[in-house]
């Protein structure tokens, strides 16, 4: 007797390390669109791969879904309110809970995907409440109104952030004249440090990471600046100039080998610029403004960069060193990208999804089919966890089979 209850307890405890350091965040493991799933179906049955499960009762949203060892969240409204939903792989709704009023202006629907992150679940809102909660049965933890609390204004289409930890620290951009960032204890939400940036309203943006041997650096874009800010203690290290015609500037920045890339809409096109050693300052090298798309993000593969243009003529591709266009592709309308065991992933704003295989010198489609279910526009970004593709359309999520049985 002793020993089973030694060996359940041993069971549990694994359980609760492995809930613990668990994280789950917009675009996968980087934030970088890619994904590590292996032994992936390379072409796809006429009508795509085997719908799994779907669920059609999210409410409105754009948020994808943030997929952990055995669960996947998402985030919809339903009458106003903002819920936060749990499902199991199998698509069982595991729990659904409110955490406040939500967006429903000008294009309506939950902006950001949840953040999990050490056994807890992040959600901010249009209104720019931030609330923690326990992600294994949905307890409230914490909440924070980084609005009111901080002085940030909201803006045009509502706050857009996907949050991102580091260590000890979960990042927001308030968009004061004060408190332009801030750092807040992810346990407790109690103020770490706050950060004046540039003082411009926040930008629909998701930060990025720079982990350099001496210090991080967090990058994100306000209304029209490039921002690196040293996560210790919030200083704000370098700046460069990135103004677009709405202030719209929702990708999230890529760092690679000393260089990075980020990318703005509405014809501005991506920059790219050297980090010096230290991090203490940046240099711009190119300016491209073939691949300008919106909110779609992109990808690097091979150092070459894939992604669409915002006005759905054609995705490109562009060599990381110099920005040279190097070819593109009237492949389906604009949207956005992500990569797995060597293909590529669009979902154009069509509704149509496209396998894609990157070659040398162009994108050849191999398999596409429409989004099924869902309502409103096709903007959530496409997720892959345990061989399997999460498809988000307004009301619905869709889990197709990508597995090569």
């Amino acid at each position: 007797m002793k020993r089973i209850i030694l060996l359940l307890s041993l069971t549990c405890l694994t359980c609760q390390i492995t809930y613990a350091q668990e994280t789950a965040q917009w675009r996968g493991p980087a934030r970088d669109g890619i994904y590590n799933d292996k032994g992936l179906l390379k072409k796809w049955p006429d009508a795509g791969p085997a719908l799994l499960w779907h669920f059609d009762g999210l409410g409105e949203g754009h948020s994808s879904a943030a997929v952990t060892n055995d669960r996947a969240y998402t985030a919809g409204i339903i009458e106003g309110i903002g819920y936060i939903f749990c499902f199991d792989l199998d698509g069982k709704l595991v729990w659904k809970v409110p955490y406040g009023e939500e967006w429903t202006e000008s294009w309506p629907g939950v902006r950001s995907t949840p953040l999990v992150h050490n056994g807890k679940i992040y959600q901010l809102s249009g209104f720019g409440k931030l609330v923690c909660r326990n992600s294994i049965n949905g307890d409230f933890v914490w909440s924070v109104d980084v609005l009111k609390d901080y002085q940030g204004p909201n803006i045009k289409w509502g706050v857009t952030e996907n949050l991102l930890i580091d260590g000890n620290k979960l990042f927001c951009t308030v968009g004061g004249t004060e408190n332009n960032i801030i750092a807040l204890d992810p346990n407790t939400g109690k103020l770490i440090w706050k950060s004046k940036g540039k003082g411009e309203p926040s930008a629909y943006g998701s930060p990025a990471l720079i982990k350099l041997p001496k210090k991080n650096i967090l990058v994100t874009q306000t209304a029209s600046s490039i921002l690196g800010i040293d996560t210790e203690n919030g200083n704000l290290l370098w700046s460069h100039d990135q103004p677009n015609k709405y202030s719209v500037h929702a990708n999230t920045p890529l760092f690679y080998k000393g260089f990075l890339y980020c990318v703005s809409g509405y014809g501005k096109g991506g920059v790219m610029l050297k980090v010096s050693e230290d991090g203490s300052s940046v240099q711009e090298i190119w300016r491209n403004t073939n691949i300008d798309n919106r909110m779609g993000g992109f990808v690097l593969i091979n150092e070459k960069i894939f992604g669409s243009d915002d006005s759905g003529k054609a995705w490109y591709c562009l060599d990381w060193k110099t920005g040279t266009s190097m070819f593109s592709e009237k492949i389906t309308g604009r949207g956005n990208i992500i990569y797995a065991d060597g293909m590529l992933y669009l979902y154009g704003d069509n509704g149509e999804i496209v396998l894609a295989e990157p070659l040398a010198n162009s994108f050849k489609k191999i398999s596409a089919f429409n989004v099924p279910y869902g309502a409103d526009q096709h903007w959530a970004h496409l997720v892959i966890g345990h061989g399997r593709l999460f498809v988000r359309h307004g009301t619905s999520l869709m889990v197709y089979d990508l597995r090569n049985k």
